[in-house]
């Protein structure tokens, strides 16, 4: 481990818009949180940071739609994502906000000082402004086609449907998403930060001094100086957010980029008074934990505005991972496409650690990956149940049966034992090695080989049959099977520590550091608590409960974004009237024989009773449609189906996914009612 006095490690702030889902987390929450219970066992002085982002156009887009303020909507989202992180076991030291009055204070002061160094370059541009809601509007208030891919719905900065970045100006017949005007390009001025001129800098920090920074990081910051840097704007017109505190800036805010990572130094503020000594003093080592969208905001942006201000240390990792799909599908919170955690934690209670674990054993650290919910079944079954609870209790339970629960002394070690005790340190310095590397994955994956080990001594020890020969054997083959899951306590904390602390009360042991683990955790004569199951085995029917939400999900998405069939050709009046459009009940029902979508029904018209075949049998049963009001054309010219004639036509309205639903009245009318 590299020789720091202390620690900063920081994860991205979600916007305060939504709630958090497993992207967020697999992304950036867990392995960060891992990695800050790993330097907390090695009893190491590291601050956590977290906190919610209140500002920027997300909030206010939110807000207009639900008809409260940008207040009411960060107050909401803020409290649900504290309380999932903390129900979860994400171990912030602080989580704050950006609407906190230390925060605008903070991000007000340090802009103040870029403006009073001349940090800053002044100039105006033309920009939309919608003359009916008497704003400039921020990217997300423009929609227009995407000149990429013909999306009608693209932002004024993404192209959601293709991905794209674009500006407002890209867009072809751009509106306002306030008012549906077309907006006008209009004189405003704002400050910009000249990224150009650091990157000079940037290139000997990044690209000579951080070599070391993942392939994704290192590659995206790489094209981004290779393109060419240009000054980024650094306020914006908007009325929610902090005041840019400079005369003759009324009705603009700091950018949202801006300010919300100085919410890392303002959380920081409100945690400690000895805030600095993790900001400005050199022997601190501060890490960014972020998804790959923020990588060139932490690594060229921030630094930028740190190196600029100048009393700043500067990150000296940002382990990005990729992104996370869910169901061979990009997560994507206007789809409801999720699996939310404050959802999650409701439905499967007591389960936290299995979602730790899924999303670290197949964390996206180098590329795409994809969570399902039959691997997320599997990996509890076989892997937390089968290996780990599965070693945990019967080490346990067998101590209880043979030695009343009491830790037997270690005798005389095999060549196997003393093999199998060897393993234990280096897989721990394998778990160590990967953590130092950021490589989370695959630390679990070494952590969980010390179950293995565990299982394995088991299933070939055999104290089960040895017992009945040699009970002294039996000692040494628990007292070792012991020390493995007193080492498991450790090990398995960072990425389960709900677990970890479970099997603490099992083995009734305090919680030890990194540095007390090996052969011997646990005495000889130690009593050890009752034990019970570490893990429960996870039924198909939950599973197929989430898999079903999905679909229900992905049809209504389907439903929403189908396209309307385009207006028929326009008909005269004279036309209309000749259609007779009247009420009718069904009263009699029944399958057309050796017909799949063919009902005959009888219908009382209120000027007859009338037999009407109609394909809606796929739909619905004869006994389901009996006694239902409808809507029948009864002037159609009679036609036979299969032998029957029919009288008329029922009328349906056919969803986008091909569900039929009547035409009926909202309440009982009298049959023959005229439809007009």
């Amino acid at each position: 481990m590299s020789d720091f006095k202390r620690y900063l490690i920081t994860s991205a702030l979600p916007y305060a818009n939504g709630p958090v889902h497993i992207g967020h987390l697999a992304g950036v929450y867990v392995p960060a949180d891992i990695y800050v219970r790993y330097l907390r066992h090695k009893g190491k002085d590291v601050v956590f940071i977290g906190g919610s982002d209140e500002h920027g156009v997300p909030i206010t887009i939110k807000a207009q739609k639900e008809g409260v303020t940008p207040q009411d909507i960060v107050d909401r989202y803020h409290n649900i994502i504290k309380e999932s992180f903390k129900e979860f076991g994400i171990s912030f030291d602080i989580y704050s906000r950006t609407s906190s009055p230390t925060h605008k204070e903070t991000s007000s002061a340090f802009f103040k000082k870029l403006y009073d160094e001349g940090k800053f370059i002044e100039k105006s541009s033309m920009q939309f402004y919608d003359s009916k809601a008497g704003q400039f509007l921020a990217d997300r208030y423009i929609v227009g086609k995407c000149p990429r891919c013909g999306n009608e719905r693209a932002y004024g900065d993404q192209c959601e449907a293709c991905g794209s970045s674009l500006n407002a100006t890209d867009l072809i017949d751009p509106v306002s998403a306030i008012t549906g005007n077309k907006p006008e390009l209009k004189e405003t001025k704002h400050w910009y930060l000249p990224l150009d001129q650091y990157e000079g800098w940037l290139r000997e920090w990044i690209l000579e001094g951080h070599k070391e920074w993942r392939p994704n990081v290192y590659g995206q910051c790489k094209s981004w100086l290779d393109t060419g840097l240009q000054p980024r704007a650094v306020t914006r017109d908007l009325n929610w957010g902090v005041p840019v505190p400079v005369e003759g800036a009324e009705g603009k805010v700091l950018y949202v980029w801006f300010d919300a990572p100085i919410g890392y130094i303002s959380a920081t503020k409100d945690l400690t008074p000895d805030w600095e000594k993790y900001w400005k003093d050199p022997e601190t080592r501060m890490i960014h934990f972020i998804g790959k969208d923020n990588i060139v905001f932490h690594c060229i942006v921030f630094p930028s505005m740190l190196k600029a201000e100048g009393s700043f240390i500067l990150p000296d990792n940002v382990p990005s991972n990729e992104f996370l799909n869910l169901e061979g599908d990009k997560i994507s919170t206007s789809r409801n496409w999720a699996v939310w955690l404050h959802e999650y934690l409701r439905e499967f209670e007591g389960k936290q650690d299995v979602l730790r674990y899924v999303l670290t054993a197949n964390a996206p650290e180098t590329k795409d990956n994809d969570f399902t919910w039959k691997d997320f079944q599997t990996r509890n079954n076989s892997e937390l149940v089968a290996i780990y609870g599965n070693f945990v209790n019967r080490a346990i339970v067998l101590t209880h049966k043979y030695f009343g629960g009491i830790v037997p002394e270690c005798g005389e070690l095999t060549d196997y034992d003393k093999e199998t005790l060897n393993t234990i340190p280096e897989i721990i310095a394998q778990v160590e090695k990967n953590m130092e590397g950021f490589h989370f994955r695959e630390a679990l994956k070494e952590c969980m080989n010390l179950a293995r080990l565990g299982n394995k001594y088991l299933a070939d020890t055999e104290p089960w049959k040895v017992a009945k020969t040699d009970l002294e054997r039996v000692k040494t083959i628990l007292n070792i099977s012991l020390q493995i899951a007193a080492n498991m306590t450790v090990l398995s904390d960072p990425f389960m520590p709900f677990s970890a602390e479970k099997l603490r009360g099992f083995l009734n042991i305090a919680p030890a550091k990194w540095d007390e683990m090996g052969a011997s955790m646990i005495k000889a004569g130690h009593q050890l608590g009752e034990g019970g199951l570490l893990f429960e085995k996870i039924e198909d029917a939950t599973i197929q409960t989430q898999i079903d939400k999905l679909q229900a999900t992905k049809k209504a998405n389907e439903i929403a974004n189908a396209t309307v069939a385009p207006a028929k050709p326009n008909i005269s009046y004279d036309d209309f009237a000749k259609l007779d459009i009247r009420v009718g009940k069904i009263i009699e029902a029944e399958k057309v024989a050796k017909t799949k979508k063919l009902i005959k029904l009888t219908i009382d018209t209120g000027i007859d009773t009338r037999t009407v075949v109609s394909g809606i049998a796929e739909h619905f049963t004869p006994e389901q449609v009996i006694g239902r009001q409808v809507t029948i054309l009864v002037n159609l010219e009679p036609k036979a189906l299969k032998g029957i004639e029919s009288q008329g036509m029922i009328l349906m309205a056919e969803n986008a996914d091909g569900a039929l639903q009547f035409v009926s009245p909202q309440s009982e009318v009298k049959p023959g009612s005229v439809v007009c």
